[in-house]
């Protein structure tokens, strides 16, 4: 075959190839802008009588459900809010209550809309605003002090409801979190253009620019869904009072394994302005 007719041969196969490669970019991004809820948000359905064992009961009412109440034994020294990760619901995380209840503290597991038995749909302006009622809410029935404790996703809409209620709030727990939902979608998708897809933005940065209350930031060490430079990168935009924790050997999903009793106490008296000798 003459020179001239090969180059123009593979100049079409590689046209070809790159219209091909095109077309399926294109239908990734579409796919990723209309179905992004599903990668971001994994709600289990549960009945309340499902969720409730173990001693937690539906608050504030079976009809009205927000979330679990374990109430701790007087005297209450503060009452803690915990708003869980993407993926479950608010049964599934238990495990707070056994630390935080030896401490005085009344837990509340907060649920979501669209988690567990509770109706509603996925998204931030969704899930935040369903917090700061929750907040809220809590307050009205309990006064202070009021810690708020947030977990990976839950970091995020802590975050954003605290900054709005943080007249009612003592302190703010971070766990696992990230400074921009942005920069984590980034690392998982390096390729597509996640600053123009992304609808939900859950900017912790920005929103606890101005919170001024203590804030306690525990970063897994080995995370490999959040990394730890996102936690880092939150905890160095916090003004004072301010405190980071790395969880040496900690993955995404085994922190809580890797803290002892002494650890939760120091969070807990810092939160609440507390010092020990």
């Amino acid at each position: 075959m003459p020179a001239p007719l090969l180059f123009s041969k593979m100049a079409s196969i590689v046209w070809k190839s790159l219209r091909v490669a095109f077309v399926v970019y294109l239908a990734v991004l579409i796919g990723i802008a209309m179905f992004q809820d599903k990668l971001l948000y994994y709600p289990e359905p549960a009945s309340v009588m499902q969720m409730a064992s173990g001693g937690l009961v539906p608050w504030p009412t079976v009809d009205d459900f927000r979330g679990l109440l374990a109430e701790a034994d007087d005297p209450v020294r503060a009452t803690a809010i915990i708003f869980h990760g993407n993926a479950g619901h608010a049964g599934h995380r238990q495990f707070y209550v056994g630390e935080l209840k030896q401490l005085g503290l009344r837990v509340i597991l907060a649920e979501y809309p669209a988690y567990g038995p509770r109706g509603g749909a996925v998204g931030e302006k969704s899930l935040v605003g369903d917090a700061e009622q929750t907040i809220a809410l809590a307050y009205r029935m309990y006064g202070g002090p009021l810690l708020i404790i947030g977990e990976s996703l839950g970091a995020g809409v802590a975050a954003a409801a605290s900054v709005r209620q943080r007249d009612s709030i003592a302190g703010l727990l971070l766990i696992t979190p990230w400074d921009k939902l942005e920069h984590v979608a980034e690392h998982h998708y390096p390729l597509l253009p996640v600053h123009w897809l992304l609808h939900d933005r859950y900017d912790s940065v920005t929103h606890l620019a101005s919170f001024r209350r203590p804030v306690w930031v525990a970063v897994a060490a080995e995370d490999s869904i959040i990394p730890s430079r996102f936690g880092r990168a939150l905890y160095d935009a916090l003004a004072e009072p301010r405190r980071l924790a790395m969880i040496k050997g900690a993955d995404h999903n085994d922190w809580f394994d890797r803290l002892d009793d002494t650890w939760w106490l120091q969070a807990v008296d810092f939160l609440l302005g507390k010092t020990r000798p």
